[in-house]
């Protein structure tokens, strides 16, 4: 919401705020939002009766005896616990958010509506199979059912909203509302249009010869997933008696780390896997955890399976059904190209192609904005290659467009796809071969999918819809009139990337590099640099058997890697200032952890920052620098390696800087950035003392009205790990020291006994502010605490604290 707006509404939030907080009226308010979770209630359009167990971490266990109404409760399960959650997403995903938020968000909607998700998400409903299109509608039944019932009480913002006069009718939940919000993931984990952008800039500005320098490719130092190409090995076989217990039931760096060892790796000689996505704060998060068990297992019901869902979609994306598991991290592959449109002089909607004018496509989206009487009219313009993006973010106007010709993007999540199908085939999966199946399915976002099942095997796949092209590697906008860069085909699915049981007894994934130089095709150049994947191959080799709590603390390690690489050129200084040796001795003694009371970690990760604007904010000025920080931190270390980089000459002096020069004047900014900010005793500084994780709603909790931004808001908390730790904990480099990207949902799966496994994620089940599922859960994901993740319906029920029965 626009603050300036906000600011006109302040003596509503204060009546607002003591209305609520000061005279009782807010208990009632906010409780009328609760959902009941005890007892019955008579629900139209199921076919039986269905039982939902909540455990005291309010995580649901649904059972049910048709997959219809299975898939029909966890659509009203997530419409208790997170419609305004769900609601506000399927406005990002449409583009509609200027109907509720005003002006404020009319050039998100703009962008979203030229790009397309919604229209994307359309045609994927109109092509999908009957069996994932019956689960969405059985998903939005569910969800529909549930509003129905609750209209006037569907959460605080809803309540908020409306004292602000901003009031609208709650619209039918649709397969395609679903659908949509893969389109917004898939583009958040799809982010190579960023990258091209940032060569062409640093080319246009440096010239070609400094791209490499500056966004150099990955470094073979570092591990490769698949480093030999797709690969099978034989798949193993367990005795039963290991068998037996579980017969009785079972917006800079979005990343993640998995990983999974094989039983000689393990102190129960049965794998164990692990997985941590990273990805932007939310309140509440973005996981919902859930299990889902038909009752019985058969045929014509066959999904046994818990773990993190979406709460606008059904299924369950990351967990373990009673035969295997699985964790994704992102793959990050190219599918996104721009190619610079010519477009004739003489008609503004056509577009040059071999020679011959082509007629654009033309699509109009009508966006309503709150206090407008009409409608906000935009014309899309789309050529074969995509949307004009430029004829929304800011024309010849903006830096990056050079004077370009228009920009159409392509991107691979824009052609019709078959996400759902997968989804529900990897839940239902009971082995290798029908977890590759489901995997052939899952055409956006690319995944890194580790796997493990209970019969020791463990192994990897990488899924997904990846171009090959005519010509080019797709990392600088090219061309669109010649056809000499199109996408001709995708690489198939039995050549990407994979290996089953390999020698080493381990996988490690952490957006590093997938394949070698020598695999046959062109996935990506703009791997993750490979700190995370290196630093977990080294804990993972460090033991011979490895048990949950020694998993836990891998995930938990704080080490950054690149300060290792750096850390030996800033020690081998010999400054004359006094304070400036006391900053080097103070780092001398550092342990390596980036933990949340070091004085040591606050220290160099304020040297990090003024280090790479001493070293490129010359050449590359404020606005391409602040695009560039991530990429050219990566490129430091090896220039730090090099000694001699011309880099390192400030070349707004006279004279010629050297390596040792900027490492001085890092150290210095550093020193006294932090003695302004924490004071002088350079021991009491803590790293928990700038870097903070706040969990701030997306909607109001952004209104800029501190007592209502306090009813949704949460935080901030000090938190561990920093840039490319494995406890992942990221900052911007241009906005320091906050966490922006975190590990968001953390488990632990046992292949010995799946009744250990462990999960937890960032915040709490519920999206209702002051109910205790709201945040009990941030405190222990910050400690990297577990919950245990419960699987037999004994201890579900035993752990129970509501028992909701859904009656037809």
């Amino acid at each position: 919401m626009n603050k300036r707006r906000c600011l006109l509404l302040i003596p509503l939030g204060l009546v607002l705020a003591v209305g609520l907080l000061g005279l009782g009226y807010g208990v009632t308010a906010v409780r009328r939002c609760w959902p009941k979770t005890d007892g019955q209630i008579s629900v139209e359009g199921l076919e039986a009766e269905v039982v939902v167990v909540r455990d005291n971490w309010g995580v649901p266990h649904i059972y049910a005896s048709n997959a219809s109404d299975l898939f029909f409760a966890q659509g009203y399960v997530h419409a208790q616990d997170r419609f305004w959650q769900m609601e506000f997403w399927r406005r990002i995903g449409a583009g509609r958010l200027s109907e509720i938020l005003g002006e404020s968000a009319l050039d998100q909607d703009r962008f979203i509506r030229t790009v397309g998700w919604h229209r994307a998400a359309e045609r994927d409903v109109a092509a999908m199979d009957p069996a994932s299109l019956t689960a969405l509608e059985n998903y939005a039944a569910g969800v529909n059912a549930y509003v129905a019932t609750q209209r006037k009480h569907l959460g605080l913002e809803f309540k908020v909203l409306g004292l602000t006069g901003t009031r609208f009718e709650v619209e039918p939940w649709s397969p395609v509302d679903s659908v949509a919000w893969g389109k917004v993931m898939a583009w958040d984990l799809s982010g190579n249009r960023r990258e091209e952008l940032l060569r062409a800039q640093i080319a246009d500005q440096l010239g070609m010869g400094a791209v490499d320098e500056l966004v150099p490719p990955c470094s073979n130092e570092y591990p490769v997933i698949v480093p030999d190409g797709p690969t099978q090995a034989t798949l193993r076989a367990v005795p039963d008696v290991a068998r037996q217990n579980l017969a009785l039931g079972v917006g800079d760096s979005l990343g993640s780390n998995n990983w999974v060892l094989s039983g000689e790796r393990t102190a129960s000689g049965m794998p164990l896997l692990a997985n941590d996505p990273h990805l932007g704060i939310q309140m509440p998060s973005i996981w919902y955890e859930i299990g889902l068990h038909c009752d019985p297992v058969g045929p014509d019901c066959p999904y046994n399976v818990v773990g993190a869902s979406f709460a606008s979609t059904p299924g369950v994306i990351i967990g373990h059904n009673d035969r295997i598991a699985w964790g994704v991290t992102n793959l990050n592959p190219d599918v996104q190209d721009l190619f610079i449109e010519r477009v004739n002089p003489q008609n503004p909607n056509q577009y040059l192609y071999k020679g011959q004018w082509r007629d654009m496509k033309v699509v109009r989206e009508e966006i309503r904005v709150a206090g407008r009487e009409d409608p906000v009219v935009l014309n899309v313009r789309l050529t074969h290659h995509g949307p004009i993006i430029n004829d929304v973010a800011g024309g010849t106007e903006e830096a990056w467009s050079f004077g370009w010709d228009p920009l159409a993007l392509s991107w691979t999540a824009l052609q019709p796809g078959s996400l759902v199908k997968s989804i529900l085939l990897l839940d239902r999966a009971s082995d290798w071969n029908e977890f590759r199946q489901a995997l052939s399915y899952w055409d956006v976002p690319s995944q890194n999918f580790v796997y493990a099942d209970v019969e020791g095997n463990i192994g990897y796949q990488a899924p997904g819809r990846i171009p090959i092209r005519a010509a080019g590697d797709g990392t600088r906008p090219v061309p669109g009139w010649t056809g000499d860069h199109e996408w001709i085909d995708t690489i198939p699915f039995d050549d990407l990337p994979r290996v089953l049981n390999p020698a080493e007894g381990y996988i490690v994934t952490a957006n590093n590099a997938v394949v070698g130089d020598d695999y046959g095709y062109f996935i990506a150049r703009d791997w993750a640099p490979g700190y995370r994947a290196e630093r977990i191959c080294e804990l993972i080799e460090s033991a011979d058997r490895l048990s949950i709590e020694d998993v836990r603390s891998i995930q938990a390690d704080d080490a950054p890697v690149w300060a290792e690489e750096v850390l030996p050129y800033v020690l081998a200084l010999s400054p004359d200032d006094a304070r400036l040796q006391e900053a080097l001795e103070l780092l001398r003694g550092w342990d390596g952890r980036a933990a949340r009371d070091s004085a040591e970690a606050a220290l160099f990760e304020a040297f990090r920052i003024h280090l790479i604007d001493a070293v490129f904010s010359d050449e590359l000025g404020d606005d391409l620098l602040k695009q560039a920080r991530p990429k050219v931190m990566d490129a430091l270390p090896g220039m730090l390696a090099e000694g001699g980089s011309i880099w390192f000459d400030d070349v707004t002096t006279v004279q010629r800087e050297v390596r040792d020069d900027l490492l001085l004047n890092a150290l210095e900014g550093a020193v006294e950035e932090l003695s302004q900010d924490l004071g002088s005793n350079m021991g009491g500084w803590r790293w928990g003392d700038l870097h903070t994780a706040s969990f701030d709603n997306q909607s109001l909790g952004q209104c800029g009205i501190g007592l209502v931004e306090s009813l949704f808001n949460r935080g901030p908390i000090a938190v561990d790990g920093s840039l490319g730790t494995v406890n992942q904990a990221d900052y911007s480099l241009s906005e320091p020291y906050a966490a922006q990207t975190i590990a968001s949902y953390r488990q632990i799966i046992d292949l010995d006994d799946l009744t250990r496994s462990v999960s937890m994620h960032t915040t709490g089940q519920s999206g209702h502010p002051y109910h205790r599922h709201y945040d009990d859960m941030i405190e222990p994901w910050r400690d990297v605490r577990h919950h245990p993740m419960l699987w037999e319906r004994s201890e579900v029920e035993a752990s129970a604290v509501g028992r909701l029965v859904l009656v037809p």
